[in-house]
């Protein structure tokens, strides 16, 4: 307890007290025994040169110690103001500037950590806030349609108009849930997709099977050319997911007694799917942003659908090292190639 209450100014004068007392009772010995004084001379001579060569190492020491306090102090200082210049640090090879480098790397690391939360936290924000603008209209549709069926007198069969409005609004948000829930799994690994060589063939089939009756209700004409030998590691379910959502989009904005083209070549690296539509085309300068989630184009707000198919499809692709390209042309049509590789 007592050693915790000492200052090192205080350890200094006792130790200095010590070491004097003990030379002044080993040269009154010495001079006991020898009965010289040119002997106790020399003596205490020696003990004098040798205590200010470690007063002046003690000095140096205390210097050093102090500088490098100070040093300490401003880097942190620096690093809780968030306002220390990484590049203006040194990097001697000497014991304080060792341990000052590591100081910055650990400001580095937490600023990296604190900029990775910042990140996430502002895409929480957006998802939550593009979240809510997705549910609000059918909310507020279905809120409109109980409202009325609760407060007025409705004809039986306004009530099955109003029932079949509430159940496409139903549809809608259930259709979001899902699409959210896939989306989330893809994104934090819960689900891991199980590649393995199989013909896309069967896989493609899958896609064009959800899309047929929509088509033909718009009288569409479907082209498929798809070879059935061909063979590329993929995993099905997901895959005919992704393929299911960009033929989605092309009936959607496919104009009635419009066509669709779905075309698979086998290249070097790559194995190709070509979707091309006869729809309103894509604007150059949005080419890049229709793979946004919740993202839709202004003038699109009257067809179906919550703008989130074509990134669940990007991200299916990209964790099997694919990618999608889009071409289009406003008014005439739009083109979207998916490449897997071959492994």
């Amino acid at each position: 307890m007592i050693s915790k209450k000492l200052s090192l100014n205080k350890v200094c004068i006792i130790l200095a007290t010590t070491i004097l007392l003990l030379s002044v009772v080993m040269f009154s010995v010495l001079y006991i025994l020898t009965k010289e004084m040119s002997v106790v001379f020399c003596s205490m001579a020696f003990c004098l040169l040798f205590l200010l060569c470690v007063t002046a190492f003690v000095i140096l020491i205390r210097r050093k110690l102090t500088l490098f306090s100070e040093m300490l102090c401003c880097t942190l200082d620096e690093m809780m103001n968030g306002k220390i210049d990484i590049s203006q640090v040194a990097e001697e090879e000497n014991l304080f500037y060792k341990i000052n480098h590591r100081l910055v790397r650990l400001y580095e690391v937490m600023q990296e950590s604190k900029n990775s939360v910042a990140s996430e936290r502002a895409d929480l924000q957006e998802l939550i806030s593009d979240i809510s603008h997705q549910v609000k209209t059918p909310i507020s549709n279905l809120k409109m349609i109980n409202a009325t069926l609760l407060e007025q007198e409705v004809p039986q069969d306004k009530q099955r108009e109003f029932l079949l409005a509430s159940g496409t609004q139903l549809d809608k948000l259930d259709f979001l849930m899902q699409a959210m829930i896939k989306t989330s799994r893809l994104e934090t690994g819960v689900i891991s997709l199980e590649k393995k060589q199989q013909p896309i063939y069967d896989t493609l089939a899958m896609a064009l099977g959800s899309i047929f009756m929509s088509a033909e209700r718009k009288h569409i004409q479907v082209e498929v050319n798809c070879p059935e030998t061909l063979v590329v590691s993929h995993d099905r379910k997901w895959t005919a997911e992704a393929l299911f959502n960009i033929l989605d989009n092309a009936v959607k904005y496919t104009p009635e007694y419009g066509s669709i083209r779905v075309c698979v070549e086998s290249w070097e690296m790559h194995l190709k799917v070509s979707i091309t539509d006869t729809g309103k085309g894509i604007p150059e300068n949005q080419q890049g942003a229709i793979f946004r989630r919740f993202y839709r184009e202004e003038d699109v707000h009257d067809i179906e659908g919550i703008g989130i198919g074509l990134y669940l499809a990007r991200e299916i692709i990209s964790l099997q090292n694919g990618y999608i390209q889009v071409t289009s042309q406003v008014g005439t049509g739009s083109t979207f190639s998916v490449f897997l590789p071959h492994e």
